[in-house]
């Protein structure tokens, strides 16, 4: 996937004519809850699927992948429509500054696999206007399960064992990984819910710590925790997440900020610029001065400490693992 390219304009003409047309953003999502016949849409559906790929083409020739899965239940569900409203300054930034060459972006959305219908829907690696189409296939179904957890592992698990990039095969270069939500993980990969949602039949479950170090070996993985939630202020939540992930985790004070900070973190990590000159490019993409400043703030502890992405010179192919490679301890 990720043959077309990004066109702001033809981004922008296809929202004004869901507008004069009186087409929601969402429409897949309000015509499935109106129906009350819950099926994931057939571009979002990852039951089967070998692999969503971030590959090399002529038109991009240096792919990079970059994924963002966030949590669309409770106070998160907003997540979507402001991806979908900010998706041309994002990739303003990345594309015209200059700081990911070929970036293809894959969106998903997870809720709770205990509860609720359709807990994973994940699209394609886009590089186009392809990747605002899936945005708006997602289904908003935002229950959720009221116990301060999300099955967060479940995308994790497919980013490690069904996703094939380029940039990490080719190249020795890590992909992007964004988690945003406001809730913890469950301890372990539920075998029964890959199975049912993937179609995978693993021998035993996998524990959270196993399948993060498989996402880690090929994504600079991120967590994005969105203070304005519901469990913003949550300290084991955001303990939880620090113990984890550590100086990869970014606080935001405010959710509508989002696709600017994850602007600024990648180009902070390939080292293109420094958070002045983020901000400044932030403005001229046409972000808010409000937008900027909370983007900033966030990313002041990361730009201090962070690690500048390298080329590792290998790759570690995460294809046929076996059942020795599965870490059963539960956290």
């Amino acid at each position: 996937m990720g043959s077309t390219n990004w066109s702001t304009d033809a981004y922008k003409e296809a929202a004004r004519l869901r507008k004069a047309a009186g087409m929601n953003d969402f429409a897949y999502s309000d015509a499935t809850r109106s129906s009350g016949r819950w099926s994931i849409h057939p571009t979002l559906d990852l039951k089967g699927v070998t692999f969503r790929e971030s590959r090399d083409s002529d038109a991009h020739p240096q792919a990079n992948a970059v994924s963002v899965l966030f949590d669309e239940t409770g106070s998160m569900g907003n997540i979507p429509r402001v991806f979908q409203q900010r998706l041309g300054t994002l990739m303003h930034v990345l594309l015209i500054k200059g700081y990911l060459q070929d970036p293809q972006i894959l969106f998903g959305a997870f809720g709770d696999a205990t509860c609720d219908r359709l807990p994973l829907q994940v699209g394609q690696f886009e590089s186009g206007v392809e990747m605002d189409e899936n945005l708006r296939n997602i289904v908003l179904e935002g229950n959720g399960g009221g116990n301060c957890h999300e099955s967060y592992e479940l995308p994790l698990y497919f980013l490690a064992r069904h996703t094939a990039i380029d940039c990490w095969e080719k190249r020795g270069r890590k992909g992007y990984a964004f988690l945003i939500g406001d809730e913890m993980a469950y301890p372990f990969v539920n075998k029964q819910q890959v199975e049912w949602l993937i179609g995978d039949k693993l021998p035993e479950d996998v524990s959270l710590p196993q399948i993060i170090s498989e996402v880690q070996q090929r994504y600079h993985l991120f967590f994005i925790f969105p203070l304005n939630a519901n469990h913003g202020h949550d300290e084991r939540i955001k303990d939880f997440w620090r113990n984890i992930l550590g100086q990869h985790v970014i606080f935001l004070d405010d959710e509508n900020s989002v696709s600017e900070t994850i602007a600024l973190a990648i180009g902070l990590t390939e080292d293109a610029i420094n958070l002045a000159e983020g901000a400044e490019d932030l403005s001229k993409a046409g972000a808010s001065e409000q937008a900027i400043n909370v983007a900033t703030r966030a990313l002041e502890v990361y730009a201090h400490t962070k690690q500048v992405a390298r080329v590792t010179g290998t790759n570690l192919p995460l294809q046929n693992f076996s059942a020795e490679h599965i870490n059963h301890e539960r956290l």
